[in-house]
C-alpha cells in the first residue's frame, strides 16, 4: 500500500535551501517573506509492510539529530505551501536511490514494479502574498513545466489531517508496441513524413533514401524477411544517422566563398577535412606523444611511459534552454562518458565548463524562456551536481555574459581522463568489434528521454503521460558504472565500448557494428523504464547513463558476474555479425534491415552560399575618442563589468579537490580568489609529473572578423598554459563551435551567406594558428542552430541569434609540478615588466563595449613572432628567474595589472609611455601576445638577458603598500587603493558568494 513519508530539518535548525528560496524570491520578483522551510517527501510504492516502513523512516531516511520526520503531515503554521514533484518518466534520482537503499536495508529485492517518488513541500510564511505571486514563484522559480508539475495550497485549503495525500506520478502507457511500414510512393510523401514525424530530413537526402528502397535487389532481401517500404524504425534511424548533430554534414559541407571585395570566389569542400583532420594527422607525424586521434569519442595524448590521457568537449545547449538544471546535468555527466568510452576506457579525472547566457540582471522586452538569472542558476547547479555527485573534480570554467545569447543559451562542457597505456598487453587507445562479439547495454534503462520532441507535440499532457523530450542525468548511477567498467577494462573483459548517448542506440550500435561489418539486436531485450514503448523509441531514445560494450562470448558470464557483483544493470542485447547489414529483431519479427554502406556513400555533402563582407563595407569603424580625463574611475568600472568581475560564486559552488590531485587552484592569490590563468592538476600522487589545462573565447571579436576573434582565442589559450608552466612541444587543443544557422533565407535568415564566410574564415584560422603553434586537435563539437524567437513586450516575435562563437580548450604536461608559476605579484621590490607589443586593437574590445561601440580593429596574432619569445618564457620559468606570470587578456593591460595587485594583496608603481602610442591603447588595448611578470631584483639581469631581443618592457615595480599607481610621461593616470579596486571588482555578485 503506498505510504508518504515526510522529512524535515528541526525547526531550531537554519534550513539552507529555503533560504536560499527566500532569497531568490526577493531577488527575482521582490516578494519578501519572513522564513521559508522545505520538507522532502518520498512517496513509496511498494510492498513493505508497517514494521518495514516504520525501520526505514528510522533508521534509513531520518537522522534522528538534525531531522524530524513521519508519514502523517509536517506541515505547521504557514501562509502559502507549494509542493513540486517530477512528471511521470523523468529520471528521479533521488527515488531511484531510494530504492537501493532501502533494498540494501531489508535485505532482499522489492517486486519489479515498487518505486518511490521524491518531491517537496516548500511552506512560506510572509504577509501581503497573493495567489498570482505564489504563481509567478511556483512557474518562474520552483518549477519548470517541462519536466515538473507543482500545486498551490492556502491554509484554508489544507487539510491537516490529509496534508498532500498520495501522489504517484507513474508512468501508464495503454500501448501495444507497433512497428509501423511507411509508404514512399513519392518524394511529396516523403517529405510529408519528415514534417510529420520531426526528421528534419534535408531536401537533398529524401531522394537517395527513396531510391535505397526502390533498388531491386534490396527488395528482394527484405521481402525474404517480411519487410517491404520503409518501417518508421528505419526512417527514424536514418533521419538521426543523416543528423547535423551526428554526421556534421555542416562541417562536411561545400561552401561556394565570395569575396565581396576583392570579387574572389572559391568552393571550400569540407572544413572537417581542410582545416581539422589533415593538419591535425599531419601534426601527430611530428608529435609522437599523440596517441589517438579524430576516430574515437575523445582524443589521447601520451602523459608518461605508462598513462595517457584523454580529452573532449561537448555542448548541451538547447536541452539547458528549455530545463536548465536538467539540461547543463545531462550535458556534464554524458561528456564524461566520452572518455569512459574512449578506447578501452578512461577514468574520469576532471570535468570543464562554459556558459554564454543574457545579463545576468536583464530587464529589457524580450521573453526568454527561462530569464538568464534562473538560467544561469540553473546551469550552474547541473554542472556542480553532476561532478560533485560523481566524485569528479570540476577545476575550471568560464562565463561570458551577452544579450545575443537570450535566444539560446551556449553550455560548452569538456571532461579529462586517464587511461593506461596497456591493457593486458595490447594497446589500450585500439579497440574494435568482430563477428560474434556480443553486445551488452551497461548502466540506465530506456524510456522516453530525448526523443526529438514527438512526445511533446503529439501527446496531451496527463497525469501517467511520461514527459519523454527531457533527460536528466543521474550522476550516481552512472558512477556504479563508471567504476565497474574501469575494472572490467582491467580484467580484459572489454573489446569495444562507446557512448550511448546522441541518438541512443541507434548511434553507438549503428557506428560500431562498422567495425565488425554488421550487427543483429533484438530490441525486445533492450530494459525499459516501463513498458509501451515502440521499437523506433527504444532504438532512438537518448536516455542516460547507458555505454555499449562488446564482449567476447567467452568474457560474456565473468562479465555479468562483475556487473551483479558491482550493482550495474548489463543486458545483452545483440552481437556483432560480418553480414554488412544493421539487422534489428523485435520478438523474432524483423523491423530493419539497412546496408551499412549505404550510410557512408551514398549521401551527397549539403551545399551552402558563404559571402564575405569585410567590416569596412558592413560600416565599421573606429570611433574617434577624446582623451578621458578620469582613467581611475574607468578603470573600476571595468573591473566590474559582467565580463570581468569576479565570479567567484560559481567557481566555489564546484569541488575541485576531490581525487586530491589540484596543483594550480582554478582561485589563486593571498585570499584564494583571483582566476588563476589555467589549472594544473596531478593525475598521479606519485609523481611530480601533471596537466594543466586553459580555455578561452572571444565571441565580440566575432562582430568585426571570426577569422581574428579564433586567432586570438588560441594564442590566449596558449598564453594561460604558457602563465603556468606549460610546455610548447605538448600543446593539445580542443575545438568546440557554437554557430548561428548558416542557411541563407530571404525572410527568416537574410544574413545566411555572410555567417556561413564566417564560419569557413574562423577555420581558416583554426587550421593556420594550430599549424603555426603546432597544435593537434585531439576532440572538437559543432553545435549549429543557436538562434532562438523570443516574444516581445507586446506579444510580437523576435529573432535572436548569437555571437558566432568558438570556445578553445588547450592542454599540456609539464613535467615537474614545483615549477608552476601564479599570477599574484610576491615581494615588495620586484620589477614589473611588459613583455610583448601592444597596437591599438580595440576593436570588440571591453573598454568600446563600456563606450557603446564595436570598432574596426579588433587584435591581430602574429604567431611567427610571438613564438620567438613564447620559448624565452618557456625558459625563464624552467630556470626559476620569474616570480609570475600573467597573461594579458580582455581588458587589457589595466585591468590585468589590477588582477595581479589584487591577487598579491600588493600596490604597484608603473610608467606606462613607452608602451603604446597613446594612454587608451596602453591602458585599454587587447592586443594578443602579451605577459605581465614580475621578476625579483636578484634574477633581474639574468632575466634581461636571457630576453634579450624580445619586445620587453619594463613598467615598474611592486610597492609594500596597497598603491595602485599609473603614470604617463610622469603624470598620474590611475590611482586607486587595491583594496579598493577588489571591491568594485566583487561588488557585482557580492551577495551570491
Amino acid at each position: 500500500m503506498p505510504a508518504r513519508l515526510e522529512i524535515m530539518l528541526r525547526p531550531e535548525l537554519p534550513d539552507a535551501e529555503g533560504e536560499s528560496i527566500r532569497r531568490k524570491a526577493k531577488e527575482y520578483f521582490g516578494l519578501e517573506f519572513s522564513q521559508v522551510r522545505v520538507i522532502q517527501v518520498l512517496t513509496l510504492d511498494t510492498d513493505l509492510s508497517q514494521q518495514e516502513l516504520e525501520a526505514i523512516r528510522c533508521e534509513v531516511f531520518t537522522n534522528p539529530v538534525t531531522e524530524l520526520s513521519s508519514y502523517r503531515p509536517l506541515a505547521g503554521s504557514f501562509d502559502w505551501a507549494v509542493w513540486v514533484g517530477l512528471r511521470p518518466g523523468v529520471r528521479d534520482n533521488p527515488g531511484a536511490t531510494a530504492v537501493e537503499a532501502i533494498q540494501a536495508f531489508i535485505g532482499r529485492l522489492l517486486a519489479p514494479e515498487a518505486a518511490v517518488y521524491a518531491s517537496k513541500l516548500i511552506l512560506f510564511v510572509g504577509n501581503g502574498i497573493s495567489q498570482a505571486d505564489m504563481a509567478t514563484i511556483a512557474q518562474q522559480l520552483l518549477a519548470n513545466d517541462i519536466i515538473q508539475q507543482f500545486r498551490i495550497f492556502s491554509p484554508s485549503g489544507w487539510d491537516s489531517e490529509v496534508g498532500l495525500g498520495i501522489i504517484i506520478p507513474k508512468v501508464q502507457l495503454d500501448h501495444q508496441p507497433t512497428v509501423t511500414t511507411l509508404s514512399i510512393d513519392s518524394l511529396e510523401t516523403l517529405k510529408r513524413l519528415s514534417a510529420e514525424r520531426h526528421l528534419a530530413l534535408q531536401e537533398q537526402d529524401a531522394p537517395i533514401i527513396r531510391e535505397y528502397y526502390l533498388r531491386p535487389e534490396v527488395q528482394v532481401r527484405r521481402a525474404a524477411l517480411g519487410l517491404g517500404p520503409p518501417t518508421d524504425v528505419e526512417l527514424e534511424y536514418l533521419a538521426q544517422a543523416r543528423s547535423d548533430h551526428c554526421n556534421h554534414n555542416t562541417f562536411r559541407g561545400m561552401f561556394d566563398y565570395h569575396d565581396l571585395a576583392s570579387g574572389e570566389r572559391l568552393t571550400v569542400n569540407n572544413l572537417f577535412k581542410t582545416c581539422i583532420e589533415q593538419p591535425t594527422l599531419a601534426l601527430a607525424q611530428q608529435k609522437p606523444w599523440v596517441a589517438s586521434v579524430l576516430w574515437d569519442n575523445a582524443g589521447a595524448g601520451s602523459f608518461d611511459e605508462e598513462w595517457n590521457y584523454v580529452i573532449t568537449g561537448e555542448t548541451h545547449n538547447s536541452p539547458s534552454n528549455m530545463e536548465a538544471y536538467g539540461g547543463s546535468l545531462t550535458g556534464i555527466v554524458g561528456v564524461y562518458r566520452d572518455p569512459l568510452g574512449t578506447g578501452r576506457a578512461a577514468k574520469l579525472i576532471a570535468g570543464l565548463y562554459g556558459f554564454c547566457v543574457g545579463p545576468r540582471d536583464y530587464q529589457g522586452p524580450l521573453r526568454p524562456h527561462l530569464h538568464p538569472r534562473r538560467l544561469l542558476d540553473g546551469v550552474i547547479e547541473g554542472v556542480k551536481d553532476g561532478g560533485n555527485k560523481s566524485g569528479i573534480p570540476t577545476p575550471l570554467g568560464t562565463v561570458y555574459f551577452n544579450e545575443c545569447y537570450l535566444g539560446k543559451c551556449l553550455v560548452f562542457v569538456a571532461a579529462i581522463g586517464f587511461m593506461p597505456k596497456q591493457v593486458k598487453g595490447t594497446d589500450a587507445t585500439q579497440k574494435t568489434t568482430s563477428p560474434g562479439d556480443l553486445i551488452f547495454m551497461c548502466g540506465g534503462r530506456v524510456g522516453k528521454d530525448g526523443i526529438h520532441g514527438v512526445t511533446a507535440s503529439s501527446e496531451v499532457f496527463g497525469a501517467h503521460t511520461p514527459a519523454g523530450h527531457v533527460q536528466i542525468g543521474d550522476p550516481y548511477t552512472q558512477k556504479k558504472m563508471h567504476d565497474f567498467l574501469l575494472e572490467a577494462r582491467d580484467l580484459g573483459y572489454i573489446a569495444f565500448i562507446t557512448d550511448c548517448g546522441g541518438g541512443g542506440l541507434s548511434s553507438a550500435v549503428g557506428e560500431s557494428a562498422r567495425f565488425a561489418g554488421g550487427c543483429e539486436v533484438w530490441l525486445d531485450k533492450v530494459p525499459l523504464k516501463y513498458q509501451g514503448l515502440d521499437q523506433w523509441e527504444i532504438w532512438i531514445s537518448e536516455s542516460q547513463e547507458r555505454m555499449v560494450v562488446a564482449v567476447r562470448p567467452e568474457h560474456a558470464p565473468d562479465f555479468q558476474r562483475l556487473a551483479a557483483k558491482q550493482a550495474v544493470e548489463v543486458t545483452n542485447i545483440g552481437r556483432y555479425t560480418d553480414t554488412g547489414v544493421l539487422h534489428l529483431l523485435y520478438a523474432g519479427q524483423s523491423c530493419a534491415y539497412i546496408d551499412l554502406k549505404f550510410l557512408e556513400s551514398d549521401f551527397p555533402p549539403w551545399r551552402f552560399e558563404a559571402d564575405w563582407t569585410p567590416p569596412e563595407q558592413r560600416g565599421l569603424t573606429e570611433p574617434v575618442l577624446g582623451e578621458p580625463t578620469d582613467h581611475t574611475r574607468i578603470l573600476r568600472t571595468l573591473l566590474a563589468r559582467p565580463n570581468i568581475c569576479s565570479r567567484e560564486w560559481i567557481v566555489r559552488q564546484y569541488d575541485h579537490e576531490v581525487q586530491g590531485n589540484s596543483v594550480i587552484k582554478p582561485l589563486v592569490g593571498k585570499s584564494a580568489d583571483i582566476p588563476s590563468d589555467a589549472v594544473v592538476i596531478r593525475p598521479r600522487p606519485d609523481s611530480n609529473r601533471a596537466l594543466a589545462v586553459s580555455m578561452a573565447l572571444h565571441p565580440a571579436y566575432g562582430q568585426v572578423d571570426a577569422y581574428h576573434m579564433t586567432a586570438a582565442s588560441i594564442d590566449e589559450a596558449v598564453r594561460r598554459l604558457l602563465a603556468v608552466g606549460g610546455r610548447l612541444d605538448h600543446l593539445g587543443g580542443v575545438d568546440n563551435f557554437c554557430w548561428p544557422s548558416i542557411r541563407f533565407d530571404p525572410e527568416k535568415n537574410p544574413d545566411g551567406r555572410f555567417k556561413a564566410a564566417q564560419l569557413v574564415r574562423a577555420n581558416w584560422a583554426l587550421r593556420d594558428y594550430c599549424l603555426a603553434y603546432g597544435i593537434p586537435l585531439l576532440s572538437g563539437k559543432d553545435s549549429m542552430y543557436i538562434d532562438g524567437h523570443l516574444p516581445g513586450k507586446f506579444g510580437e516575435t523576435h529573432k535572436i541569434s548569437g555571437f558566432p562563437t568558438l570556445l578553445f580548450t588547450a592542454v599540456s604536461v609539464i613535467p615537474d609540478a614545483t615549477q608552476c608559476l601564479t599570477l599574484d605579484l610576491k615581494e615588495p621590490g620586484d620589477y614589473i615588466y611588459l613583455l610583448g607589443e601592444t597596437r591599438p586593437e580595440l576593436g570588440g574590445s571591453e573598454f568600446y563595449e563600456l563606450l557603446g561601440y564595436v570598432g574596426l580593429r579588433v587584435p591581430q596574432t602574429q604567431a611567427g613572432d610571438f613564438l620567438t619569445y613564447y620559448q624565452k618564457v618557456e625558459a625563464c620559468i624552467e630556470a626559476g628567474l620569474l616570480a609570475s606570470c600573467h597573461g594579458i587578456y580582455r581588458g587589457g593591460l589595466a585591468v590585468h595589472l589590477a588582477m595581479a595587485a589584487m591577487a598579491g594583496e600588493l600596490g604597484l608603481e608603473v610608467e606606462l609611455a613607452a608602451a603604446a602610442g597613446s594612454a587608451i591603447a596602453a591602458l585599454y588595448s587587447e592586443s594578443t601576445g602579451r605577459f605581465l611578470v614580475s621578476v625579483a631584483p636578484g634574477d633581474q639581469a639574468r632575466f634581461e638577458a636571457l630576453m634579450q631581443g624580445s619586445p620587453l618592457l619594463q613598467l615598474g615595480r611592486v610597492r609594500s603598500d596597497d598603491h595602485f599607481l599609473v603614470t604617463w610621461n610622469g603624470q598620474l593616470l590611475i590611482q586607486a587603493d587595491v583594496r579598493e579596486l577588489k571591491a568594485d571588482w566583487r561588488q557585482r555578485f557580492a551577495e551570491l558568494i
